[in-house]
């Protein structure tokens, strides 16, 4: 039994390919060679570029952003959230390399922005007219089950270790944070910004999906 992820070359071979070349969505090589990425079955056999175009009529207004200034472990699962949202764009603030092992490969079908510092990120999201939301459990925060969110905004996310820095907090419109009811001092970041972003959505999303002028 093959219990390999995803699927093999199309079958029937090339004589019964779709359609390649401009145009099509297709890519040869994964015809030829079978599908093994982390794509929805709907994608199998796309190229990235078609997979992003598709994405891009009908991206929602949700921007992500963390601040990058630690070898943190979780950011690629932050990644790997904002695209199951499919968000507008991801922003990484501070170092320009981060860690993308969580992220398994959902990155390339993401638009994303770097921003030297929080500094660049709030001057991009005022020119952008996006209000910007931090999320870290501080003295001060909101309780994000009672915040309205908007549709269209910036979530911020603070590193593993330290949380939002103090300009970050300066800088926010809000700060927002997940109620716990247990012994632990927060959550690790992969799982605040899926909360978070799950947050979002309860609000922004009906339950059939994105609503037409969702984009």
């Amino acid at each position: 039994m093959d219990d390999a992820v995803g699927v093999g070359p199309w079958p029937g071979g090339p004589d019964r390919w779709p359609a390649v070349g401009p145009g099509s969505v297709y890519d040869p090589v994964l015809l030829a060679d079978g599908d093994r990425r982390n794509v929805a079955d709907q994608y199998r056999y796309w190229s990235v570029e078609a997979i992003v175009a598709d994405l891009d009529t009908r991206r929602s207004q949700l921007h992500v952003a963390f601040e990058n200034t630690a070898h943190d472990l979780n950011v690629g699962s932050v990644v790997r959230t904002a695209n199951a949202y499919n968000v507008a764009g991801v922003h990484v603030v501070g170092r320009r390399r981060w860690n993308r092992r969580g992220a398994m490969v959902t990155d390339r079908y993401l638009h994303l922005h770097h921003h030297p510092d929080v500094a660049g990120l709030f001057a991009w999201a005022q020119q952008a007219d996006l209000p910007v939301l931090g999320v870290d459990n501080l003295p001060g925060s909101v309780p994000i089950e009672t915040y309205p969110l908007p549709r269209a905004c910036v979530l911020l996310f603070g590193t593993e270790s330290t949380g939002l820095s103090p300009a970050a907090v300066a800088g926010s419109q809000a700060v927002l944070h997940i109620t716990q009811h247990g012994s632990t001092r927060s959550l690790n970041l992969g799982a605040a910004a899926a909360i978070t972003m799950y947050a979002w959505a309860t609000q922004q999303v009906d339950h059939e999906g994105l609503p037409a002028n969702f984009a």
